[in-house]
């Protein structure tokens, strides 16, 4: 498996206007703009940092997994995701090693990824997530 980066860091708020506030209006990142993940019940909002960039994550349903996440840990980082050249490969020699998966195969994220999510209970209780972007 090849890492090339922090593609980005997920961050759980209740709403993104209210951290467009703090991440454009204080720190002065730019706001790429925002993309609803149907599938993934959550709205979110990039802010390049860099060869990175910080992801917001809003919730569009009680029941969405950002949802759930505030309601259990509070607004903040949710999860870490890296870029790997081949997230397929990745995956196959994260199951040979036996880690847990909470996606067996790649999924489409935000921005038209690929992307797969590791169970925090694999990686010391942090949410990893894969991404492959073309």
């Amino acid at each position: 498996m090849k890492i090339l980066k922090i593609d980005h860091l997920g961050i759980a708020v209740n709403s993104i206007d209210a951290g467009k506030d703090f991440w454009s209006g204080v720190l002065g990142l730019d706001f790429e703009g925002a993309e609803t993940v149907a599938e993934q019940k959550v709205t979110t909002a990039f802010f390049p940092v860099g060869e990175s960039e910080v992801e917001l994550l809003e919730s569009t349903a009680p029941d969405g997994p950002v949802a759930k996440y505030i309601e259990k840990r509070g607004q903040g980082i949710q999860h870490v995701a890296f870029r790997v050249e081949n997230i397929d490969e990745a995956l196959a020699e994260l199951k040979e090693k036996g880690v847990k998966l909470i996606d067996q195969q790649p999924r489409i994220g935000a921005g038209g990824a690929k992307i797969a999510f590791l169970h925090p209970k694999a990686t010391n209780g942090v949410l990893v997530e894969l991404c492959q972007r073309d």
